[in-house]
C-alpha cells in the first residue's frame, strides 16, 4: 500500500511538471486561449473587413441588449526596439478577467492578427506595430462586431477596451450608431502625446481619437485612469477631453496601469 501511494504521488508531480512544461512551451495566443477556455468562454472566428478575427463568447442566459463588448490591450507589438513581435497577443489578459468579473452577454473581440488570427495569411506586421488604430483595423474591427450583432438580431452595443484597447473602442464608436456607450480603462486616447512623452516612433498610418471630432452626445463615455499610471499618466486622457466635452474622466487616486481595476469591476464598467 505505501508503495502504491509513493506511485499515485509521484505520478501526479510528474503530471503537475509535463503541465507546466507544457504552459512554458505554449505560444501567447495558446495561452490566452487556455484561459479563456478555463474562464468558461465560447472561441469564436468571426470575418472581418478584411481580416479574420477570433473572438471569446460569454452569456449569462440568452442573448440579451446591449452587448458588452470588450477589447483588449496591444499586447506585444515589440520584442525590442527594433524587432517586431510575431505574436503580438498580450501575456496579460486584463480584458479578459474583466469580461469575467461582469455579467449577462459578452463578447472580447480580438484584433486582426491577434490571437489564433495571427496565422491570418492577409497579416503583415504593420498591422499591430505602426497601423494598430489605422482605418483599415478599425473598420474590419466593425464589419466583424455588426456581422456578429445582425447574427444575433442585437441592435445596442456597449465598448470596454482596457489600455489601447479602448483606443480601438472608442475609434469603432465612432463609426458605429450601435453603440450606446464608451468605457475605457487606462487608454491612451491622446496617441500623438502617449507617443511623444514615452519617446516611441510615431503611429504613422493610425488614427488618433484627439484629433478626431467628438462622438454624439446621446453616446455615453466613461474614460478611467489611474493616478499611478506611468504608461498612460492622467494628463493624457485629460488632453483628450479638452476635444471631447461630452466625455467623463474619472482619475482613481491609488490605481496604476494594472492595479487595482479587477477589485471593483463591474462597478466601474456602468456608464450613466
Amino acid at each position: 500500500m505505501a508503495c502504491d501511494r509513493i506511485d499515485a504521488y509521484v505520478n501526479a508531480v510528474v503530471l503537475v511538471f509535463a503541465a507546466l512544461l507544457l504552459s512554458a512551451c505554449a505560444s501567447p495566443s495558446q495561452r490566452y486561449a487556455s484561459h479563456a477556455h478555463t474562464l468558461g468562454f465560447k472561441a469564436l472566428a468571426l470575418e472581418g473587413g478584411g481580416f479574420l478575427h477570433i473572438a471569446y463568447e460569454a452569456t449569462d442566459s440568452s442573448p440579451s441588449q446591449p452587448l458588452k463588448v470588450y477589447i483588449e490591450h496591444d499586447g506585444t507589438p515589440w520584442t525590442g526596439k527594433r524587432t517586431v513581435s510575431d505574436d503580438p497577443t498580450p501575456r496579460t489578459h486584463l480584458s479578459l478577467e474583466l469580461m469575467a468579473r461582469d455579467s449577462g452577454h459578452r463578447l472580447l473581440l480580438g484584433r486582426p492578427c491577434y490571437l489564433e488570427a495571427k496565422d491570418d495569411a492577409r497579416c503583415n506586421p504593420l498591422i499591430w506595430t505602426h497601423q494598430r488604430y489605422s482605418p483599415q483595423v478599425i473598420d474590419s474591427m466593425v464589419a466583424a462586431l455588426r456581422g456578429y450583432l445582425e447574427s444575433h438580431g442585437i441592435t445596442s452595443t456597449a465598448l470596454i477596451g482596457y489600455s489601447g484597447g479602448g483606443t480601438i473602442a472608442w475609434l469603432m464608436a465612432e463609426r458605429m450608431p450601435e453603440v450606446k456607450s464608451v468605457v475605457t480603462v487606462a487608454a491612451n486616447l491622446d496617441v500623438g502625446y502617449w507617443t511623444s512623452i514615452h519617446g516611441y516612433s510615431e503611429l504613422v498610418g493610425s488614427l488618433d481619437p484627439a484629433r478626431q471630432p467628438p462622438l454624439p452626445a446621446s453616446v455615453c463615455q466613461r474614460h478611467y485612469v489611474g493616478k499611478q499610471d506611468t504608461n498612460v499618466p492622467p494628463s493624457i486622457v485629460h488632453a483628450f477631453a479638452t476635444h471631447h466635452p461630452t466625455a467623463k474622466v474619472l482619475e482613481l487616486a491609488d490605481y496604476d496601469h494594472l492595479c487595482c481595476w479587477l477589485e471593483r469591476w463591474p462597478t466601474l464598467r456602468k456608464c450613466d
